[in-house]
């Protein structure tokens, strides 16, 4: 049986193509089993790239909650995670990932993450991306500020 929180990460993910916002993904946020939180595809609608439906509610949720840590909240999403998405999850400490569609639904109308996976399994130097490292010694200097500062919030 599929819950009415999977319900609703489902009605938004179809309502966001039939009113033609974006992608057909969404997702909720749910804390002590109520919906904090809502997300739909906006990545065409807002030229954001990273507006997926995941972010966009982790967003909300972190909006709400006036925090970034997560980790007594759980999402559920009409589709399984990209990537992104799930280091986004990982970095707000989701404590529970339920989801309706897989890779393969996705893959199937479009939407196929395989490349990343494929590249992040790759050595840096064979990735299509080139990563070319520079000016680490400078960059190092904004770490030392941090593991000295008495000011920092630890994430």
């Amino acid at each position: 049986m599929t819950s009415t929180h999977m319900q609703e990460a489902a009605r938004l993910a179809l309502e966001n193509v039939t009113s033609g916002h974006g992608g057909p993904f969404g997702a909720v946020i749910v804390k002590d089993g109520e919906i904090i939180a809502r997300g739909a595809n906006n990545v065409t609608a807002s030229n954001d790239p990273t507006a997926h439906a995941e972010v966009t509610a982790i967003r909300a949720a972190a909006a709400k909650l006036g925090r970034f840590d997560l980790s007594d909240c759980e999402i559920y999403t009409s589709c399984e995670p990209c990537p992104m998405c799930l280091g986004a999850i990982y970095w707000a400490r989701l404590q529970r990932v339920h989801y309706g569609c897989t890779q393969a639904d996705a893959d199937a109308i479009g939407f196929s993450d395989q490349f990343i996976y494929q590249e992040l399994d790759k050595p840096k130097a064979e990735r299509a991306l080139p990563m070319l490292p520079e000016g680490r010694e400078e960059s190092l200097e904004a770490f030392r500020a941090w593991t000295h500062s008495t000011e920092k919030i630890e994430y």
